[in-house]
């Protein structure tokens, strides 16, 4: 009976935590988003609000930033306001990580290559690992680097933001039909999540 309890608890808490934690993370987000609203527009409005209101001017700031930035213009003065994070020593390489990796799961022009998930496995190896092509060709790279005929494959690890990224010939690597952001949350999670749950 007891362990029974134990289990019925156990599975309570497991429903229970993943639900408490987003809301409790979405309210923290819409109650920072409101107060800094109120904080921007109250010289403007006095005491009249909306509740609700902050949201969408968070949101309509946001919007107004990709319009701005899809700009050549407002991109070359981007470029310029850049500078000082891409050349000091330390915040260089947190600022550059950080781009880089939003970089790869923007949207890109149709034109562009797609973000591919791909099962990697050595020939003659049964073990396979899950990972994400990052790059096709290295001609663009300085020396040994650019005569590289094969392809970046970052490998997510579990429970944590980091891998590692390898270099591995073409034939290595089989495409999978899976979007990047259900890869990067089921590596997260060690696959431990469902079908019914990834997608």
């Amino acid at each position: 009976m007891k362990s029974r309890i134990t289990q019925y608890f156990l599975r309570g808490l497991i429903t229970f935590l993943p639900l408490a934690l987003t809301v409790y993370t979405f309210y923290l987000l819409v109650v920072w988003t409101e107060s800094l609203a109120l904080r921007l527009i109250r010289p403007f409005i006095g005491d009249f609000y909306l509740p609700g209101l902050g949201i969408l001017i968070v949101a309509g700031l946001i919007l107004g930033l990709g319009v701005l930035v899809s700009q050549p213009a407002v991109a070359r003065l981007l470029s310029w306001l850049e500078l000082p994070f891409t050349n000091l020593p330390v915040v260089k390489s947190i600022y550059t990580s950080l781009k880089n990796f939003a970089d790869y799961f923007a949207p890109h022009d149709k034109g562009e290559p797609q973000q591919q998930v791909v099962l990697l496995r050595a020939p003659g190896q049964d073990m396979s690992i899950v990972g994400l092509v990052t790059r096709q060709s290295f001609g663009d790279l300085p020396g040994a680097l650019g005569e590289l005929d094969q392809v970046a494959v970052y490998l997510p690890m579990g429970y944590m933001i980091g891998g590692y990224t390898v270099f591995v010939p073409r034939d290595w690597v089989t495409p999978i039909d899976m979007s990047v952001e259900e890869a990067m949350r089921s590596s997260l999670l060690a696959w431990m999540s469902s079908s019914r749950e990834s997608g």
